[in-house]
């Protein structure tokens, strides 16, 4: 009876198998990284008693925007889909009357009926689909708990200190490698894998990262207070630091990385403040204008004194007689800094117009035919024209008018400058 059953199981199982089937995901909620796939069975569907995790040859997987699709075999994924679209499944591991050639289909379902009664009526077999979100997974919020080292570096005033700072914001991530997050992550789940089973891992390795991508920002000349706008940056140097762990072993990337706010401790805003200000005091002309400032205020506080103004004046006295430099002496010293620094090189002169000629020398002379203003000089002695050539451009009565060669020939000498006043008759030039 034993063998029996076990044929008319194995025959029952491969012709409830027969039904091509179609796999599809419902929409994946933002929570959901990956789940398994469904079969679709309406209220008149009579593939009611196939095995949920036996494909026939020739059914459909239907995969949608923003999921990348696995098929999933002993284990083994044997088939990655990464675009929208309709897949048909076609292994010849588990033949369907309704696929392929008829008598080829009936052979092969026979066939696997008696590999079926080796295992007791059941496929010896396990085929799944699995669908991995693909999408922007939005609002994974951070805070540092414990201060996080920053170097501040400011080349301008020579300034190198390590200070500590909190931050916190929101991240992006995406899982960029479907084929490893399975494999390394979600791996066989029954149902589906959800976000809340990774999220506390990523945090944790994420605020690691942030110490060695806040070194490469501030390689980068940028201040702590300026990283809000320079969040892409960021991004870029989280995803080179979390390279190895999140990329190469996981799948994931780091889309975007926003940064509500950030902030160094009262003292080491104080004494970057501090640094600055001894900085600037290292210019003389910067002193005696602190200086300055500060007597002007002495002298407001010992006018106002309950004491007397005279007692506040006398005791401001005191106070510059003890030594030090005062204002003036170091105006002083910052003029003669300036004057002892290396003056820039006077800009060279420009090259003088070439000067005219005094003697007419060409046979024809070519005349100013009114007063007026030389604009422009189109040739040069010693140049070839032809009649008509324009040669000068003279400025008379708020015209430009074209003085031109009267004939053929070279020009023997120019008689004017640009820029010259000539009168009616004036020789401008001549040719020979």
């Amino acid at each position: 009876m034993g063998l029996l059953r076990a044929g008319l199981g194995a025959a029952g199982g491969v012709m409830a198998d027969q039904w091509k089937e179609f796999i599809y995901c419902e929409s994946m909620p933002a929570d959901v990284l990956a789940c398994k796939g469904s079969k679709r069975t309406g209220g008149r569907s009579s593939n009611t008693r196939g095995e949920d995790n036996v494909i026939s040859n020739g059914s459909v997987i239907a995969v949608n925007d923003g999921q990348g699709m696995l098929v999933v075999q002993n284990g083994k994924i044997i088939e990655v889909a990464l675009e929208p679209g309709e897949f048909v499944f076609d292994t010849g591991s588990e033949p369907s009357v309704f696929s392929g050639n008829l008598g080829d289909s009936i052979k092969e379902t026979f066939a696997n009926i008696g590999s079926r009664f080796t295992f007791g009526g059941d496929a010896g077999k396990d085929q799944r689909v699995y669908f991995i979100n693909t999408k922007e997974i939005i609002g994974n919020k951070y805070g540092t708990a414990s201060p996080v080292p920053f170097r501040v570096v400011d080349n301008n005033i020579g300034l190198d200190v390590d200070i500590s700072v909190r931050c916190n914001g929101e991240y992006s991530y995406r899982i960029t490698n479907p084929l490893l997050f399975y494999t390394n992550v979600c791996g066989n789940v029954t149902d589906s894998y959800t976000r809340d089973k990774i999220d506390s891992q990523l945090k944790s390795e994420l605020l690691t990262a942030l110490q060695p991508a806040f070194a490469k920002i501030s390689e980068m000349g940028i201040r702590y207070s300026a990283i809000p706008g320079h969040t892409t940056e960021l991004a870029r140097a989280l995803n080179e630091v979390l390279s190895a762990d999140w990329r190469d072993l996981r799948g994931v990337e780091i889309v975007s990385f926003g940064v509500n706010s950030i902030a160094a401790s009262q003292e080491d805003e104080q004494m970057i403040k501090d640094l600055q200000k001894a900085a600037v005091m290292r210019d003389p002309t910067m002193a005696a204008a602190n200086i300055a400032s500060a007597q002007s205020d002495a002298m407001r506080a010992a006018a106002a004194n309950p004491n007397g103004a005279m007692a506040g004046f006398m005791g401001m006295g005191m106070a510059g007689g003890m030594g030090g430099m005062n204002a003036s002496q170091l105006f002083a010293a910052g003029q003669a800094q300036q004057q002892a620094a290396p003056q820039p090189a006077p800009a060279p002169a420009p090259a003088p117009a070439p000067a005219a000629d005094t003697a007419v020398t060409g046979a024809v002379t070519v005349e100013s035919p009114m007063p007026g203003t030389i604009l422009d000089i189109k040739v040069a002695s010693g140049a070839a024209v032809k009649s008509g050539d324009v040669l000068f451009v003279l400025e008379a009565m708020k015209m430009e008018n074209e003085i031109v060669a009267p004939q053929d020939g070279t020009i023997a000498s120019i008689n004017v400058n640009k820029g010259d006043s000539v009168e009616a008759g004036q020789t401008l030039a001549s040719l020979n």
